[in-house]
């Protein structure tokens, strides 16, 4: 048996439970590369768990679903040199890179059953101060989903930069998130600003809910390093079976109790083990069971950290 483990938890809803015709349209995000596919599933993933914790009826979540797995699908459109280019990208690059958002909204408004969905591209880059991009707007000028969305897109692009294995230590990513809801600090004193200055550029509503998104993916995580570590407590246990009878044989004064003794231990070997190295991977499994164990205990830790930021 091997560890396995899948960062996000499941969601409730999926995408094969939608319409024919929208699902032979959403195919074309098959068209994007692994890595940016990937992505568009988590976001959908985070945006549909979101809407589900703030009990969103049915129709507006699976709406933020779809629109968050079409969020990206404008990348197809931009050039793969500038797109995969490694290191920094110029002035010039990143004013191609954000065009992804337009040419994604208008690939989806040419496709009648993708033209619903068109807000997940149009409005996960803009930002309730008007910082963002494509066209700068505000505060409620930017639809919910859009504002939900960009919630999830950030903390996924973080989690996938940063190359998270693990929730141990989330909680700096959602200390990253939370300065992005904040206003600007130079601006915090004056009176004279607008309602939009005052505000920072994601919305700390759906923020705070990814918080109670994240625990349950932390207790996810959790729950799948439990079930490893019973399975290595198992092997521990059946290798100390082993050792004892091991003992009997070394201790045993006729032969056909030495005899009786060795094919016990034949009985409990497993995968290539034998009376040579056998302790040696009853080691290996002990090593792995006290790190599972002092991750569970990180994982508690953080679920305590995430509960105590504020917003």
């Amino acid at each position: 048996m091997s560890e396995v483990y899948d960062f996000y938890s499941p969601s409730n809803i999926n995408l094969n439970d939608i319409d024919d015709n929208l699902k032979s349209s959403l195919s074309v995000m098959t068209r994007l590369d692994d890595l940016t596919l990937q992505h568009c599933k988590n976001v959908s993933n985070l945006t549909t768990r979101i809407c589900q914790h703030l009990h969103y009826n049915n129709k507006f979540t699976e709406h933020c679903m779809i629109t968050g797995y079409v969020h990206d699908v404008g990348k197809l459109f931009v050039p793969k040199e500038i797109l995969f280019k490694p290191g920094r990208l110029t002035p010039e690059e990143f004013d191609i890179i954000k065009k992804h958002t337009t040419y994604g909204y208008e690939y989806c408004m040419k496709d009648p059953y993708l033209a619903p969905y068109s807000d997940g591209p149009w409005y996960h880059h803009e930002a309730l101060n008007g910082t963002g991009y494509p066209r700068g707007l505000k505060g409620n000028d930017i639809p919910l989903s859009g504002q939900i969305i960009r919630v999830a897109d950030e903390y996924d692009a973080l989690v996938t930069k940063r190359h998270y294995k693990t929730h141990v230590n989330i909680s700096e990513t959602l200390k990253d998130l939370i300065k992005g809801a904040e206003p600007p600090k130079q601006l915090v004193a004056l009176d004279a600003i607008t309602q939009n200055e005052r505000m920072g550029k994601i919305n700390p509503k759906p923020l705070r809910v990814l918080f109670n998104v994240v625990i349950d993916d932390v207790l996810y995580e959790i729950s799948c390093v439990m079930n490893y570590t019973d399975y290595l407590k198992s092997q521990i246990k059946r290798l100390e079976k082993i050792e004892k009878y091991n003992d009997k044989r070394l201790n045993a004064k006729k032969e056909a109790d030495r005899a009786y003794n060795e094919q016990l231990m034949n009985y409990y070997f497993q995968n290539g083990e034998n009376l040579d190295n056998y302790l040696q991977v009853k080691s290996e499994y002990e090593l792995a069971l006290q790190v599972r164990e002092k991750r569970i205990e990180d994982l508690y830790k953080e679920i305590k950290i995430i509960k105590k930021l504020k917003i």
